[in-house]
């Protein structure tokens, strides 16, 4: 099969699907691979690279989809751009189908066979194919530099000539991929962190990081079968709000984290108690772009309220273009091995993670709920 390397075209991406080596390994397996000039500038990537790895460097975008059998893309393309690829294509890339239903019905109008990347199953085969969780390791670090940049002191404890320095308090709300980076940063930064996760599972991992676990009895099950947190009920939320209402009372910076798959994010932190946070405290809320765990929050947006700062940081890896790069397409790599053979795609309805994560097929949307 050839894939196709585009320019991402979505308003500050800077990462690219592909890097030079993921091109390597996708050239053993008889693949070709053909990349449009410029797509790895942002990522620090030269044309130069792509072409000693052994791919095509094609100048037009157009021509890079005609000749292609599978294009290739980080973020979601529009309806509009859907629209223009050449009928009966394949698609890999963020789809995020929930959110776009209209560019699910464009896809499976022009007969592309697409695939999301969001919906690859949380199972231990599918590990080296997780892009979520690889860009959410990026995010989780990134915050805690964020909150340390905004903040108006140390977050270690230092011990100076002017007396000791007493270290930085933090709140993470959320143990998954991201928040639990964002623990291990914020410890190896010397912060003291409390942390919270719906999920009683998580316990361990928290305190194996040194960070001390906030928990609120509950007989609910807060976990789904994919390992992601639930929606709770009004009575254990309400519970859950007294006790981050009192951490967050003591806290310097919070990071929030946590999300719903195909929900708005659970509102975690209310108005309220942000006007009861420490002046200078600040906010980094990673959920801005799915509601927000702050009301406050504004997606892309920095907030000041009550003395607190609130940030709302949109797709924060690409603020590590290189890295971000590298570790997308190492996944995005295993994950082309996995559906395809010598033949093209394998049509194996069978292998989970082929039957998660094809969204469109011959004309019918084949999974409507990732």
């Amino acid at each position: 099969m050839r894939f196709a390397v585009f320019d991402e075209t979505t308003d500050g991406e800077t990462r690219v699907a592909l890097v030079p080596d993921a091109v390597k390994l996708l050239l053993k397996k008889q693949h070709a691979v053909s990349v449009q000039s410029g797509a790895g500038r942002a990522a620090s990537i030269p044309d130069a690279q792509f072409a000693a790895s052994g791919a095509q460097i094609v100048g037009d975008a157009g021509a890079l989809a005609a000749a292609a059998d599978c294009l290739l893309r980080v973020r979601a393309v529009t309806p509009a751009e859907a629209a223009s690829f050449p009928e009966g294509k394949a698609l890999i890339g963020f789809l995020a189908p929930l959110r776009n239903p209209e560019l699910v019905s464009v896809l499976a109008r022009r007969r592309i066979t697409s695939f999301s990347l969001d919906a690859i199953p949380r199972i231990s085969r599918a590990q080296s194919m997780d892009t979520l969780s690889s860009m959410a390791t990026i995010a989780g670090y990134k915050a805690v530099l964020l909150a340390a940049d905004a903040l108006p002191k140390f977050l270690p404890m230092l011990t100076t000539a002017a007396g000791t320095i007493r270290p930085s308090q933090a709140l993470i709300l959320g143990a998954g991929v991201a928040g639990l980076q964002a623990i291990a940063m914020a410890r190896r930064m010397g912060a003291v962190v409390e942390a919270f996760d719906v999920r009683p599972a998580v316990k361990e991992q928290i305190k194996s990081l040194g960070a001390t676990f906030l928990e609120v009895p509950s007989q609910e099950n807060l976990e789904d079968k994919g390992g992601y947190a639930k929606q709770v009920s009004a009575e254990m939320l309400a519970k859950q709000q007294q006790l981050l209402r009192e951490r967050a009372k003591v806290a310097d910076f919070v990071i929030s984290t946590a999300q719903v798959p195909g929900k708005p994010a659970p509102r975690l932190i209310t108005k309220e108690m942000v006007a009861e946070m420490k002046p200078g405290s600040v906010i980094v809320d990673l959920a801005a772009e799915s509601g927000g765990n702050c009301e406050l929050t504004q997606a892309g947006q920095t907030v000041r309220a009550h003395g607190v700062t609130i940030l709302g940081p949109l797709n924060l890896p690409a603020s590590m273009p290189l890295d971000a790069s590298r570790m997308f397409a190492r996944n995005l790599a295993s994950f082309i091995l996995e559906i395809t053979n010598e033949k093209g795609f394998t049509m194996d309805w069978k292998n989970e993670v082929f039957a998660a994560t094809c969204i469109t097929h011959g004309g019918e949307i084949t999974r409507k709920a990732p």
